[in-house]
């Protein structure tokens, strides 16, 4: 029980000072499919990476899964044609090594 008054206290004492007033997320829901989808026994280590500013290659390779579908995108079809199919042919191995990833954290 010894924490739990400590814990109290802190939380009394950030409330007084106006701490939670200036949250960054104040005000929005959260996410919680992100964690729901985020294998079970990788929750806290992730969690951990996050909140150090360290994010993992899954998601790494995720956010180059969603810039390189901008760029194919942005590109004309009929005069990008070359850049077009290299970036294609990218995407398609970002999101295999992303899959093989996912595939072997699952069976962890």
């Amino acid at each position: 029980m010894r924490i739990y008054n400590a814990v109290e206290e802190i939380i009394r004492k950030s409330i007084a000072e106006g701490d939670p007033e200036n949250l960054s997320n104040k005000g929005k829901p959260i996410d919680l499919l992100t964690w729901l989808r985020t294998p079970e026994h990788l929750r806290m280590s992730f969690s951990i990476l996050k909140n150090a500013g360290i994010t993992p290659q899954e998601i790494d390779l995720k956010k180059s899964i969603s810039d390189l579908k901008v760029e194919i995108k942005s590109l004309d079809k009929g005069r990008d044609k070359e850049a077009r199919v290299e970036l294609i042919n990218k995407l398609n191995q970002v999101m295999a090594t992303h899959n093989i990833k996912m595939e072997q954290l699952k069976k962890r």
